[in-house]
């Protein structure tokens, strides 16, 4: 009877999983960057995930997306990213205001960054909440309150890594549609694609983290 209950939970869980899995959509698959999307629950919003396999160790992912100053070089829309505080060298707060076309209103954010790794795997995951009520909201900007970015990076094979990249956000105010769905899509495809650009830059060869092991 005990294990016949075992079976009955394991293929419900089974089943469980693959309905998650089946609610994101593909929606552009372009130069080895797959993106998705899916309806975030009790909301019209749509959550996005990023999935591309990269030449890079985990210490130059790491050190690329920890490296504030470099955002605008590569995260879509950026128009400032500005380091508030260092905790430790694998977790951060940062400021950030995004650019929307006029005459929709900036958006801004304060993130929490939290690099972790697995010592087993050595999977890391860098965590990205909003804290948005880190610092002053600024007049004319409208301040995300609600967001959660995930990074799991993976290592493979040939000095090869796979990102699976989550986000989940409410920009808050009136955002039409079409520009919502530009965010979703043109957004992170232009930011990995400038993400393997930033990789091959010379202040990340050769670099490795004292934290991470490859």
């Amino acid at each position: 009877m005990k294990k016949s209950i075992m079976i009955i939970s394991a293929a419900m869980l089974l089943s469980l999983f693959s309905y998650a899995q089946n609610d994101w959509k593909l929606k552009d698959d372009k130069d080895g960057i797959k993106i998705y999307t899916k309806t975030v629950e009790n909301s019209n919003l749509k959550a996005i995930r990023v999935k591309v396999a990269v030449p890079a160790t985990l210490s130059q992912l790491v050190a690329i997306i920890l490296d504030i100053s470099s955002a605008k070089d590569w995260v879509y829309s950026t128009k400032s990213a500005t380091l508030l505080k260092e905790v430790s060298p694998s977790e951060l707060f940062y400021y950030s205001e995004v650019a929307l076309p006029w005459p929709i209103t900036n958006r801004d954010f304060v993130a929490h960054l939290i690099a972790t790794q697995d010592a087993r795997t050595k999977v890391v995951t860098i965590d990205g909440p909003v804290v948005h009520n880190y610092i002053p909201e600024k007049k004319d900007i409208i301040r995300v309150r609600n967001s959660y970015g995930k990074w799991v990076l993976t290592p493979l094979q040939n000095n090869m890594v796979y990102i699976d990249y989550t986000l989940e956000t409410d920009p808050g105010g009136s955002i039409p549609v079409w520009l919502v769905n530009l965010f979703a899509t043109k957004g992170p495809m232009e930011t990995f694609k400038k993400l393997k650009v930033q990789l091959a830059k010379p202040a990340y060869r050769n670099l490795h983290l004292s934290y991470i092991r490859e």
